[in-house]
């Protein structure tokens, strides 16, 4: 690593090489965070998305939000980031791509939600983390919640074919809280909710002047 920096253009980096065992740059939150997996199974109803401290360490794999918030994590955890998902990600083979910058940084959050929906939001991705608790929260590997009750991967929490009934139902009404974030009527399909955010996309690139 030492003969590495050393060999370097830039002047920072060869710098560096006085302290080879050490990282360049440390880009670790300080803060909460959200852990996006980088890519995700296209068949799971939603990306397991972690919602994390900053003493657990994030990959090179994985995308992080810091500083995040229970609303946060709610609109990424719902129907309607992943109906936007589904449109715009790219793939690796079939499955999921998560990008920051086509997928995260175009996503249009609800515009001006108000204070009784933004706290809606996120009662109900409290109770999505409590329901991934009660049937086994896998956010660090294997944890068993209580004796007698068989741990589960966050893999296996979104399987969605043994996705257990509690976690589905507490994704139900985060979605309905969420949608409700953006306009009152209920979506019924997920081309709805893919044809609102487009013309909301649209919307605030010529509010932009784009």
């Amino acid at each position: 690593m030492k003969r590495h920096r050393l060999a370097s253009s830039r002047a920072t980096t060869r710098a560096l090489a006085q302290q080879p065992a050490l990282f360049g740059e440390i880009r670790q939150p300080t803060t909460n965070y959200l852990l996006i997996p980088g890519v995700s199974s296209e068949s799971r109803d939603y990306i397991p998305i972690g919602f994390l401290r900053p003493n657990v360490i994030a990959s090179n794999l994985v995308n992080v939000v810091p500083g995040a918030t229970l609303y946060h994590f709610g609109v990424l955890s719902s129907a309607m980031h992943m109906a936007w998902v589904r449109q715009v990600c790219g793939r690796l083979e079939s499955r999921f791509r998560y990008s920051n910058q086509i997928v995260y940084n175009n996503f249009p959050w609800p515009p001006a939600p108000r204070r009784a929906a933004v706290e809606r939001v996120a009662e109900a991705a409290q109770a999505v983390l409590d329901a991934r608790q009660e049937c086994g929260d896998g956010r660090h590997g294997y944890l068993p919640v209580r004796r007698g009750q068989a741990a589960a991967s966050l893999a296996d929490l979104y399987d969605p074919l043994v996705m257990p009934l509690p976690l589905v139902k507490a994704h139900a009404a985060l979605n309905r809280a969420v949608d409700r974030c953006y306009r009152r009527p209920a979506f019924h399909s997920d081309r709805e909710r893919v044809e609102f955010l487009f013309a909301l996309y649209e919307a605030i690139v010529r509010s932009r002047g784009g």
